[in-house]
């Protein structure tokens, strides 16, 4: 059994909040908004919000360490981007609330974000 890194999950977990944040709320937020109100809802920036992508962040920082615990780190990669983003967009588009274009920008900077957080935990691991 491997002795779960919970500083380095925190550290992983923080760089997925912090990229996230980053692109949905500073580059990328009129897309968001500007999606929304064709479909004639209000995007919305809430504490929960917030929360729940908090909650998100630390779950697949979790993930991507029990991952990099069976696979290799390119394999790691691939599964979680897959698992979290991927269903997450397929998701979305089926509640029709997807801005399509934003795929252009979100696809590499998601797996930027994984690629980054799976070697903060990869460094936990040798440690």
């Amino acid at each position: 059994m491997t002795k779960i890194n919970w500083l380095k999950i925190l550290a992983a977990g923080f760089w997925i909040v912090v990229s996230e944040c980053i692109r949905n709320e500073f580059l990328f937020k009129s897309y968001w908004v500007d999606h929304f109100n064709s479909l004639n809802l209000t995007f919305e920036t809430l504490p929960i919000n917030g929360l729940l992508w908090t909650v998100w962040s630390f779950g697949l920082a979790f993930l991507i360490s029990k991952l990099l615990t069976k696979f290799s780190s390119r394999e790691t990669i691939v599964i979680a981007w897959l698992t979290a983003f991927v269903l997450m967009w397929i998701t979305a588009f089926n509640l029709q609330v997807l801005p399509l274009p934003l795929l252009i920008f979100a696809i590499p900077l998601s797996l930027f974000e994984v690629w980054i957080a799976t070697l903060i935990l990869k460094l936990a691991i040798k440690n």
